[in-house]
């Protein structure tokens, strides 16, 4: 097989784990070639020019050489300032992260969902809600992937969503008319309407999408409990929760 060589790429460092004795595999995401997974040689020695480049959230240009399924890396450099999250943004970051190497797969280009990411974690590093940005995130790597929401008609008779009447959401469907008002998926048509369109500025629509994506993420996900969520879980045991429901779901 020849070996491919890959210069200056734009990418993001999604996950990284040690390998051998100075080394690692970098899990990335690039712009043109989608997610995939290099060998950074010695770059746990102390003497690596690379451990201060090599980090999550920080714009990079990665060169590499590959040879089938997994990389070599041959050089990487910033592509821009360093972005500095905390708090909320930082492990809503490391979501964003999870959920793209759960639903991605390797090789498979997708540069708008690289701008997609791009752009949000330029939005959490801001002053925006942090909330808000990964409810609008979680709705366009779905739509991306080929799993968009449908929140603007009734799956059984097609007619429009009536604003005054019940549905209750299934995921592999959408909404279909429902008699109980009680049920993790059930929204008023209104409420589905008001979550198409994207204006979080509302709590309660914030919190609706909250729960519909969580639902729906967790469906794709088959069920697999994201690390990030756990860390949340942990980190508000026992505490009241917010308005608007959970940063991450």
């Amino acid at each position: 097989m020849t070996a491919r060589r890959v210069q200056n790429q734009p990418a993001w460092l999604l996950h990284h784990r040690p390998f051998r004795d100075t080394s690692r595999i970098l899990d990335v995401l690039s712009r043109d070639y989608g997610r995939l997974s290099l060998v950074a040689r010695g770059s746990r020695s102390a003497k690596s020019k690379l451990k201060g480049v090599l980090r999550p959230f920080m714009p990079l240009q990665l060169s590499w050489v590959i040879r089938g399924d997994l990389g070599t890396l041959t050089g990487a450099e910033m592509d821009g300032g360093p972005i500095s999250l905390n708090g909320d943004s930082l492990l809503s970051a490391f979501y964003l992260n999870e959920l793209l190497l759960n639903l991605l797969h390797r090789h498979d280009p997708q540069p708008e969902i690289f701008s997609a990411y791009h752009a949000t974690i330029i939005e959490l590093n801001g002053q925006h809600s942090v909330a808000t940005a990964l409810r609008r995130f979680e709705m366009e790597l779905l739509r991306l992937l080929g799993y968009a929401l449908n929140l603007d008609h009734d799956t059984e008779s097609g007619d429009e969503l009536d604003p005054g009447r019940i549905y209750e959401y299934r995921v592999e469907r959408g909404p279909v008319p429902a008699n109980n008002p009680d049920g993790p998926l059930v929204f008023t048509g209104a409420e589905l309407i008001a979550v198409a369109r994207e204006d979080f500025s509302d709590a309660s629509t914030l919190r609706d999408a909250n729960r519909l994506l969580r639902h729906v993420i967790a469906w794709h996900l088959n069920g697999k409990e994201l690390k990030s969520r756990k860390v949340l879980k942990e980190l508000r045991r026992g505490a009241a929760t917010a308005d608007t429901g959970p940063v991450i779901q």
